[in-house]
């Protein structure tokens, strides 16, 4: 381990080499994996290679990867296909962009990899039109590697043929889920369909179909060129390697980490992220989007796992880690990420499609301080129908934030139900600014300022804000001189 606790593997050469100079890329021993394998391996010796790395997804779900080319491998057809998922939706996560623009040659090289393995001929790269940088880098190094011969036909004069293609997403967050992205690929609407059959046994075009995301493929070149031995001790026993998060939130070193797997939260956010701004109380981590779930103090000293979060009522997701500090409202955070999965749903299941349009209707109304204690246990038991039902990850996973807020900060909900009070002073349904007459000298400048004529008051005489009018915009705190203005 570095001294700064991060080690690169998906990230090696970003940063680091000019992305769109594909020599650069084999100076430091690019595409001599896939030489290696075409040389050296059999397509079993490489699939072996990869389980024997331990190797799990970083895409979100955590299926070992070496195993999933195994599946792939023993379906028979006349044509196979390899998919890089680069549809990176959760809010807050910029991981796969980042590799795209700054290593693409490491994703081609694998994604040929991956198909000598499985018996592939034919990449597709799934990204998002959104990457205008990533496609265009995409694109120049796909170029480059059909002109050295690195792709296309007879690859280092072994009969082997690969080659790479792109396909554009709308920006859908359900493409993320394999089946709806294949769907995509195919001219269809983004929606999920029942596994089985897998993708691997029936996917794009009906073909057998291996799909990885970016930072998965990212990892297979140095896999290969380093050995399964070196890759599987580093991590944790059942989920080797590093993985990259992006940092983001209320902290003060916002980016992207790359860690070892085990290292705590703790380690993460304190000492790489830096602590919190502002020296504010830290909170809680939202991991994994909003698929994933909200982990606070308790949870600090947690090595970060698959097993390890999901057991703490979160998931790795595919490596988004939003941070808050005391002033975040754990009722309206659970609420903003619904809000998400209610705009992302596809709607072809009803529990996804209705049941988050009710849970996100129970938490307006509480954010507004109208619900009822019975509101809440009708959260808990709705979030998990609607897990145990619906048709694909986006629903299955989508009550976590609400579930997890509920099992770590009940009393912020009770607060709001009951009190009908936002203790972090988030909720302006629930505020009330109030003028302190003992400090107010009647100077007027608030009254000046606020945009609906809520302040009311003669000159040198306290004033007073009604609060049927005010909007609550913050401008005559921002404009008082004296503390006169307090939120209650």
């Amino acid at each position: 381990m570095t001294k700064y606790k991060q080690i690169r593997i998906a990230l090696n050469n970003c940063g680091v080499i000019d992305p769109e100079n594909i020599e650069e890329y084999i100076a430091r021993d690019g595409y001599m994996s896939l030489g290696k394998c075409l040389t050296e391996m059999t397509p079993q010796d490489v699939v072996k290679e990869i389980k024997d790395s331990g190797l799990r997804g970083r895409g979100g779900g955590g299926f070992p990867t070496g195993l999933k080319w195994e599946i792939a491998s023993k379906n028979k057809a006349d044509q196979k296909y390899v998919v890089c998922n680069a549809d990176e939706g959760d809010p807050g996560a910029f991981m796969d962009r980042s590799v795209l623009e700054g290593d693409p040659h490491a994703v081609l090289e694998a994604m040929a990899i991956c198909g000598y393995a499985i018996g592939a001929s034919k990449g597709l790269v799934y990204i998002r039109a959104e990457y205008p940088l990533a496609i265009k880098r995409l694109k120049i190094a796909i170029d480059q590697a059909r002109e050295f011969g690195l792709l296309g036909k007879n690859i280092f004069d072994k009969n082997f043929d690969f080659d790479v293609e792109l396909r554009y997403g709308a920006g859908a967050f359900v493409c993320g889920e394999e089946t709806s992205l294949i769907h995509s690929m195919e001219g269809l609407r983004g929606e999920p369909t029942i596994k089985p059959p897998f993708p691997a046994e029936k996917g794009y075009l009906d073909k057998p179909t291996n799909v990885n995301n970016v930072e998965t493929f990212a990892s297979i070149p140095i896999i290969i060129r380093k050995g399964a031995s070196w890759f599987n001790k580093i991590g944790t026993e059942k989920s080797k390697g590093t993985k990259v998060f992006a940092l983001a939130g209320k902290i003060n070193n916002v980016g992207l980490i790359e860690v070892p797997m085990g290292t705590t939260l703790r380690e993460v956010i304190f000492e790489i992220g830096g602590g919190i701004q502002g020296g504010k109380k830290f909170k809680a981590v939202q991991t994994g989007g909003p698929s994933g779930g909200c982990l606070t103090e308790k949870h600090l000293d947690t090595p970060i796992d698959f097993d390890n979060l999901i057991a703490a009522g979160s998931m790795m997701g595919s490596g988004g880690m939003i941070v808050m500090d005391e002033d975040n409202c754990m009722v309206s955070v659970a609420k903003f990420f619904l809000d998400f999965t209610v705009e992302e749903s596809c709607g072809k299941c009803s529990p996804c499609r209705i049941g988050n349009k009710r849970l996100h209707e129970l938490l307006e109304r509480i954010t507004k301080g109208q619900g009822t204690m019975d509101d809440l246990v009708r959260l808990r038991n709705m979030s998990n129908v609607i897990k145990d039902t619906s048709l694909c990850g986006l629903g299955q996973t989508s009550p976590n934030p609400v579930l997890s807020t509920l099992d770590n900060f009940y009393h912020e909900y009770v607060a709001h139900v009951k009190d009908h009070k936002c203790p972090a002073g988030e909720c302006k349904d629930l505020m009330k600014y109030f003028i302190i007459a003992d400090n107010c000298v009647g100077c007027t400048a608030c009254a000046r300022v606020c945009p609906v004529g809520a302040i009311t008051g003669e000159k040198k005489e306290a004033h007073f804000i009604n609060s049927e009018t005010c909007i609550k915009c913050g401008a005559c705190i921002e404009r008082c001189k004296f503390d006169a203005i307090i939120i209650q």
